[in-house]
């Protein structure tokens, strides 16, 4: 079994993303004021100057994609996209092959995307120290980056999550976005989560226990 992933550096910075998990409420404050001033920037910048983003996705996406590689280049950085389920993995080589060789062209961020559960985690700890993971989706697991931009919405039309009700509707048993939204918000102060979905589309017991159900909007 691997050893639990940690997505710090050795000075308590955050050097991946995989999983909101974990994450004390301070980081994710701070990780959604910054983002509220790229939302305010209407130009590019030359924050990434010199970075390497390389976007490696094992599932179909347009928008997720789209909007990490824009983000990306607007902030200055250089871009490789790799469609990895037409890429050597579809010739047998394994996607950490793909990402050795990736790191020896000097990669410095690998956004991954992928059904398959860990992932994300197997990539940092190969990776660590040498270049940082940003999770796009995992499996029905975590969707960390779209759980920030829900709390971001809140936090610009509300003000914060302390105290507010959120309902989370749909397919939530396999709904990552779902799970990291419900993440976000529980870190956030939201006292007041609940799930509505028809039973089979309701996650089991077992997970969102802090949550009310309901299947009737």
């Amino acid at each position: 079994m691997s050893p639990p992933l940690s997505q710090f550096d050795a000075g308590g910075g955050l050097r991946h993303l995989v999983t909101l998990d974990g994450l004390p409420r301070g980081l994710v404050e701070s990780l959604l004021e910054r983002a509220e001033t790229f939302t305010q920037s209407s130009g590019r910048s030359d924050t990434l100057a010199g970075v390497t983003v390389a976007n490696l996705f094992g599932e179909p996406s347009t928008r997720t994609r789209a909007s990490f590689e824009l983000a990306a280049l607007r902030q200055g950085a250089d871009v490789v996209n790799l469609d990895i389920t037409l890429s050597s993995r579809a010739k047998g080589e394994t996607l950490l092959d793909t990402v050795y060789t990736l790191l020896a062209m000097r990669v410095d961020i690998f956004v991954i995307r992928d059904a398959e559960a860990g992932v994300q985690a197997e990539v940092a700890r190969a990776v660590d120290g040498q270049a940082s993971v940003v999770s796009a989706g995992e499996a029905h697991l975590s969707h960390p980056t779209q759980g920030l931009l829900d709390a971001l919405t809140i936090r610009q039309c509300r003000g914060g999550c302390d105290g507010i009700s959120v309902a989370i509707v749909g397919d939530v048993a396999r709904s990552r976005v779902a799970r990291s939204a419900h993440r976000a918000l529980a870190t956030l102060g939201a006292t007041d989560i609940r799930l509505v979905a028809p039973p089979a589309l309701m996650p089991a017991g077992g997970e969102f226990a802090d949550c009310r159900r309901f299947e009737s909007l």
